[in-house]
């Protein structure tokens, strides 16, 4: 199939891209610069010039296309609302793009937050209150009703590897800045965790095989606890390791305190059963203590 990636350079997007490739299928690719339509240029990608904002360009990558996979999102946390709104207007626009063909429309959700006192399952209904992200999720779903063969991935807010800059390198940047690494409390809380290779290839089996109006968990970790998480840092940097209150969380993590607090654990044994996915990549402590986020460049 010819699959078109939004995202396609981001973090988890340029390891989905060879990974469908080496599957078989080709690739078209949305690149909103020079330098990221040359990256997917090199990986053997066709290029779509564009960005979210552009629903011209994504309707005329997905009606080029036999499905679609939608990774693209500002993560801008100072503009949450409007994050969602442009994700909303993507995902209508490629939805309607793509009615009526059985084509795969894949989207990204996650699973932070998704319950709160329990396991989170892929039976587990997200609910919209926890994020605006969360509407664009389910305009997606909607269209499994209208002929297309719409699925999310839930990530688990962790998706770790060489080269990430996201919670862990932001949570490392933070323990070097501070002079020790901290957790909340007792660090008994809990975050889901996915390496980022192991995160592609259930995409791209989502891209093969998932029916429509399925959920996928991207979870190979069911919850790694955060003193875990800190004293990893703490061992890879040679730092101190600290419990640090509750109210002053915001003082020491800033925006990263709220997330870092959060109590999540969630399953995939549904997702491994279902779709024979099987994570092989090395766990969160395990790539922690293998150095790389510890380089400074």
């Amino acid at each position: 199939m010819r699959i078109f990636v939004t995202g396609a350079t981001g973090w988890i997007g340029s390891a989905v891209v060879p990974e469908l490739l080496d599957a078989g299928h080709q690739v078209l690719g949305l690149a909103r610069s020079e330098a990221a339509a040359a990256s997917l240029t090199e990986l053997g990608a066709e290029v779509q010039r564009g960005d979210l904002d552009d629903l011209d360009s994504l309707h005329a990558g997905a009606v080029a296309s036999d499905g679609v996979v939608h990774l693209g999102y500002r993560h801008d946390f100072t503009q949450i609302q409007a994050a969602a709104q442009t994700d909303l207007a993507a995902i209508t626009t490629i939805g309607k793009a793509l009615e009526g063909g059985d084509r795969p429309f894949v989207v990204a959700s996650g699973v932070l937050g998704l319950v709160a006192d329990r396991v989170a399952t892929e039976q587990d209904e997200p609910d919209p209150g926890v994020h605006p992200r969360i509407a664009g999720v389910q305009a997606a779903l909607s269209f499994a009703t209208r002929g297309v063969r719409a699925s999310s991935v839930r990530f688990a807010p962790t998706v770790h590897g060489l080269g990430d800059h996201g919670f862990i390198a932001v949570l490392v940047g933070i323990a070097r800045a501070k002079g020790v690494s901290g957790y909340l409390e007792d660090g008994s809380n809990h975050w889901p965790a996915v390496h980022r290779l192991d995160a592609a290839r259930l995409v791209r089996l989502a891209v093969d095989n998932a029916p429509a109006g399925a959920a996928l968990h991207a979870v190979a970790e069911e919850g790694v606890p955060t003193r875990a998480i800190a004293e990893a840092i703490g061992r890879g940097l040679g730092l101190p390791v600290v419990s640090i209150p509750a109210d002053q969380a915001g003082d020491h993590f800033g925006w990263m305190g709220r997330l870092f607090g959060i109590d999540s654990r969630a399953s995939s044994a549904a997702t491994r059963q279902r779709f024979g996915w099987d994570p092989v990549h090395p766990g969160l402590i395990a790539d922690l203590d293998a150095g790389h986020y510890f380089k400074e460049h």
